[in-house]
């Protein structure tokens, strides 16, 4: 296993103008060096009442009855409840599943959740669907920003993301990682044992929510290390300036495929961090999680951009840790040459990570 590097600094990215093309650029230099940043939350709607008030939740649904938990467990569909060691997201590398909990939340209709809620939940599934609907217009300002960096249609991404228009497969996801010395994690291993197995993400951008006191998220170099990432960036003074925690960004699969390579998705993992290992009060991780993805039936196209046709010709559409884009083979075709949909991409990944059988 790599060994664990110094912290990395990413930029701080405010959003609060999503037509700015000096954010736009600067969101792009960042997606395609780290392919993770933060976003200021003084630049989006949400209020630390909302932020506290998902967390709040998610301990809730996961201090309830396990057989709570089992009435929403989940689906091929990637809704419903995953339980302890039930993810393996690095099979190569774990011994065992992730030791994680989580519940993913699909599109709300009308307000209404599409799935089982648990009950728990139920007298808030307003609240829930508020959350997310907040989510996906930051995504829509971050996919704003980027379309600008990238110097085409603005709406190119935001489009093709717009739930109004049809399915997609976008999650809300609440997270929960027992602690070191938690009864969930007796089975646990030093120097074997990850609370998330290294990983990229599946979709176009994923937000991350976290809490102060609870790190454990790192990001692999391209050196080949590995690098914690601060909750909070910058000095102690600096993050009095943030009502919450900064939201961290991240570059998934399917927007690194878009782009040819040229924005980075970056394989990271979740770690019981050495400070937790050795502290007398080890505090459980929880994190809230928006995976943001296209409409199901979006056809993964190139991106008509000159600055990725440009990256296309430099590099034969691969990126720096090998992932191959569009100019770099077939790998976006089905076998009929017609083009890969959105859904059929998700799918593909969550029946390597959970055994489900493609829809």
């Amino acid at each position: 296993m790599a060994g664990t590097t110094v912290p990395i600094e990413l930029p701080v990215i405010d959003i609060s103008d999503p037509h700015d093309p000096a954010v736009g650029k600067a969101m792009l230099d960042a997606a395609a060096k780290y392919g993770f940043l933060y976003v200021n939350s003084k630049g989006t709607d949400f209020t630390v009442e909302d932020v506290d008030r998902g967390f709040g939740l998610s301990k809730k649904f996961f201090s309830s009855p396990a057989e709570e938990r089992q009435i929403c467990r989940i689906q091929p569909n990637n809704h419903g409840w995953s339980g302890m060691h039930i993810e393996t997201l690095d099979p190569e590398h774990q011994r065992t599943g992730d030791f994680k909990e989580a519940m993913n939340f699909g599109d709300f209709k009308g307000g209404k959740a599409q799935q089982p809620l648990p009950p728990s939940l139920t007298p808030h599934e307003a609240e829930i669907n508020g959350f997310a609907e907040i989510c996906n217009k930051t995504c829509t300002r971050i996919l704003t920003l980027l379309a600008l960096g990238l110097e085409i249609q603005e709406d190119f991404f935001t489009t093709r993301h717009d739930p109004n228009t049809g399915p997609t497969g976008s999650i809300l996801r609440y997270l929960w990682y027992p602690s070191i010395f938690s009864s969930e994690t007796a089975s646990y291993r030093h120097d074997k044992d990850v609370r998330a197995g290294a990983h990229s993400d599946y979709g176009s951008i994923t937000l991350l929510f976290q809490r102060p006191g609870q790190p454990g998220l790192e990001i692999l170099t391209p050196e080949g290390s590995w690098a914690p990432v601060p909750i909070v960036p910058g000095t102690a003074a600096e993050a009095e300036q943030y009502p919450f925690p900064p939201i961290l960004v991240n570059i998934g699969d399917l927007l690194s495929y878009w782009t040819d390579g040229l924005l980075k998705s970056t394989v990271h993992r979740v770690v019981f961090p050495l400070a937790e290992q050795q502290s007398p009060n080890p505090q459980d991780r929880y994190t809230l999680v928006y995976f943001c993805h296209p409409v199901n039936e979006t056809e993964l196209v190139p991106v008509p951009s000159a600055i990725v046709a440009a990256h296309r010709e430099r590099t034969g559409g691969v990126a720096a840790d090998g992932k191959v884009g569009f100019g770099g083979g077939a790998g976006h075709l089905m076998p009929g040459k017609r083009p890969l949909t959105a859904h059929e991409h998700l799918m593909s990944r969550l029946e390597a990570t959970y055994g489900f059988t493609k829809e």
